[in-house]
């Protein structure tokens, strides 16, 4: 069977110990909770994207209407209701990316993939879509691909990204101006202070 057939889906057995760990979550008659990470164990094992069997499986797992698990898949952007590329560009556009250049990187993404917002490239390497919040708005302009995030970016910075891994390398995730996680871009004032009035009383080292 292959993995992103559209008439039938079973979890693999590797997918199937993940399922028994989210289900033993939950108390007995509400398995219906799980639907969200079953939904999403689906989704990584049919290659990035859910089937219509698949969410059908789903809901027989979870004893749920069908209707209950479509109304969840389709609502959350987090799921794809049809296939994508090895890579999904998802490049957050909401107001604080907006504001620090995202139309930039959004245009970078267009111009190197070759491809507009919602397509996918000829050789199936590269999705691109909008995201509304990806919750690193500290550091913004950024943008996920796959589980890894992407974050200070401006136009050379993503074509890097973008070109690494087109050549099958992996790029660096995080902060890609240099800076360390989310402090401020000139480094640390108050804090660095307070780390040194704590050297200078015995209590860090």
């Amino acid at each position: 069977m292959s993995a992103a057939s559209d008439s039938e889906f079973t979890f693999t057995p590797e997918t199937e110990s993940l399922a028994q760990k989210v289900i033993a979550k939950y108390p007995e008659g509400w398995q219906a909770s799980a639907v969200m990470p079953f939904l999403d164990l689906a989704q990584r094992q049919n290659e990035g994207w859910l089937s219509r069997a698949a969410m059908d499986y789903v809901a027989e797992r979870l004893s749920m209407p069908l209707i209950r698990v479509y109304e969840v898949a389709s609502f959350y952007t987090m799921y794809n209701l049809k296939p994508i590329g090895k890579h999904h560009v998802e490049v957050c556009t909401n107001l604080p990316c907006w504001l620090r250049g995202s139309d930039e990187i959004v245009g970078a993404c267009k111009t190197f993939l070759d491809i507009e917002v919602g397509e996918t490239t000829i050789d199936g390497m590269f999705t691109l879509s909008q995201a509304e919040c990806l919750g690193a708005c500290v550091n913004a302009p950024m943008m996920q691909i796959g589980d890894d995030y992407y974050e200070d970016l401006d136009a050379e910075s993503t074509l890097a990204v973008l070109s690494e891994l087109k050549a099958g390398k992996t790029p660096k995730t995080g902060s890609q101006s240099g800076r360390h996680t989310c402090e401020p871009a000139g480094g640390l004032t108050s804090l660095e202070h307070q780390k040194d009035l704590l050297k200078a009383s015995g209590g860090a080292d």
